[in-house]
């Protein structure tokens, strides 16, 4: 495993703005929006190196283009979606009061590197919804996120650090796409992902 590079602002114990002060909503077309705060969870770093050592991490294999690939990164689902561990039972809570969705299903994808990415996508079940709301915590190094309306033309790039909060609503999963593309260097990060019971597993 690659040592942890800590944050000048991740370290030490971790801790929510439960306040939400410092989030910013930015409305996009055709009716989706996103939500961003900078460090919403301060001491990331603690909580980032306790997730990459306790997590079931697990590859998976799709086809593409005809064969069979491996999936550029790591999968887990929190045990219990979280109930037992306090800080992710503690984070469920306070999203599902700020957005009021009950966000019972919680998922990581860790990117170890920067040839780890996802490409451009929806959520595969919440395309089916009319609206649909799901909540980002990025741990570890800072990678690029890139959002493009499906229909072509506008499109967003925001850096999220280790802490930030990104959330998207609206109409984002049917009329957008959203991706972390692949970079010349990145360090580890791992994204824990809060959604309502409609999550797919395959949705990260």
């Amino acid at each position: 495993m690659a040592p942890l590079q800590l944050g000048l602002f991740a370290g030490g114990a971790p801790r929510l703005d439960e306040t939400f002060r410092g989030l910013r909503r930015t409305a996009l077309a055709y009716g989706a929006w996103i939500d961003h705060q900078p460090g919403w969870l301060s001491g990331s770093d603690t909580l980032f190196a306790e997730l990459r050592e306790t997590m079931p991490w697990h590859g998976e294999r799709r086809v593409m283009y005809g064969r069979e690939v491996d999936t550029p990164r790591l999968l887990a689902r929190a045990p219990d979606n979280g109930a037992r561990h306090a800080l992710l039972a503690r984070m469920r809570e306070v999203l599902s009061a700020r957005y009021g969705e009950d966000f019972v299903d919680v998922t990581m994808a860790w990117y170890r590197d920067g040839h780890d990415s996802v490409a451009m996508h929806g959520d595969t079940t919440a395309r089916d919804l009319l609206e649909a709301t799901v909540a980002t915590v990025s741990l570890g190094a800072p990678r690029r996120f890139r959002i493009e309306a499906a229909a072509g033309g506008a499109s967003l790039t925001l850096e999220l650090g280790g802490g930030d909060l990104l959330v998207m609503g609206g109409t984002c999963q049917r009329t957008w796409r959203h991706g972390i593309p692949k970079v010349a260097a990145a360090g580890p990060r791992i994204a824990v992902m809060f959604r309502p019971a409609w999550g797919s597993y395959e949705d990260r």
